[in-house]
């Protein structure tokens, strides 16, 4: 009875053993789908050949790569994120989305693995005088759609009220077409996309370097309840950080490394 007793337990200890850390996979028969930004750069774009690339890009195949499953990216609307995600037409959001309070009704995020916040971009030579927030009042200022700077500026009513003119864009490109244009005076946006663009403009774009709105950071986001995915993910990013993968990519893209180290 007694060696019965003990078989018995020891079967239970396995199969207690077997529901831990280690058996925290996803279904590697299944696609996850990526919904993205893919004007997005350099997070998530189109070169010139036509080929999705960028930091996030890079990040989550390599990512996919290590978990032995499929990403597939699909370019959506960011305004209609929130959409996408809790109908189950993508999985996950892994495009410099920012953390922000108002969004975790319906997305589980990953750890912040980079900081953000948003800045003014003005055209190259700054005829306006910006220099500060407060210098945007009477002033055509645009922006994208959905995004942190978008919820600042219509939350803050007084503020949005003293602008001459508020724009919203699908996406960054079309707003950065419009800056150029003089259509606006000025956009509101992320500083990681804003010092790609100077970068690769300099004669076209500056940036007046303050800070709008509160600091943010950027993190993945799924589906809430997908504990399990969000999990697995993490185990497998927090690896590409400490290896110093993430940091050659970062390096490959701002020429630095603004990864934030695995916590």
């Amino acid at each position: 009875m007694k060696k019965i007793l003990f078989t018995v337990l020891l079967l239970m200890m396995m199969v207690f053993t077997g529901c831990g850390s280690d058996s925290l996979k996803v279904d590697e028969e299944k696609v996850f789908i990526i919904g993205i930004d893919d004007e997005y750069a350099p997070m998530g774009f189109h070169d010139d050949s036509g080929e999705l690339v960028g930091v996030d890009i890079e990040l989550a195949k390599e990512t996919a790569k290590r978990m032995g499953v499929t990403f597939e990216f699909k370019p959506i609307e960011w305004s209609n994120k929130e959409r996408e995600l809790t109908s189950g037409k993508i999985d996950i959001i892994w495009n410099g989305l920012d953390i922000a309070p108002e969004r975790k009704g319906y997305i589980l995020y990953s750890k912040p693995y980079m900081d953000n916040r948003q800045i003014i971009l003005v055209k190259k030579g700054n005829t306006q005088g910006i220099t500060s927030e407060g210098d945007l009042a009477g002033k055509k200022i645009g922006t994208q759609a959905g995004s942190t700077s978008e919820t600042y500026i219509i939350q803050n009513k007084q503020f949005k009220e003293s602008l001459g003119e508020f724009r919203t864009y699908g996406n960054y490109k079309t707003a950065f077409r419009d800056l150029e244009t003089g259509t606006v005076d000025a956009i509101v946006c992320d500083e990681i996309i804003s010092r790609y663009e100077v970068g690769k403009n300099p004669d076209r774009f500056e940036i007046i370097d303050v800070t709008v709105g509160p600091a943010c950071e950027i993190g993945i986001g799924f589906r809430k309840g997908e504990i399990e995915l969000r999990d697995q993910v993490q185990k497998v990013f927090d690896e590409i950080v400490a290896d110093g993968t993430a940091k050659k990519i970062s390096e490959k893209w701002f020429k630095v490394d603004l990864i934030k180290a695995a916590q």
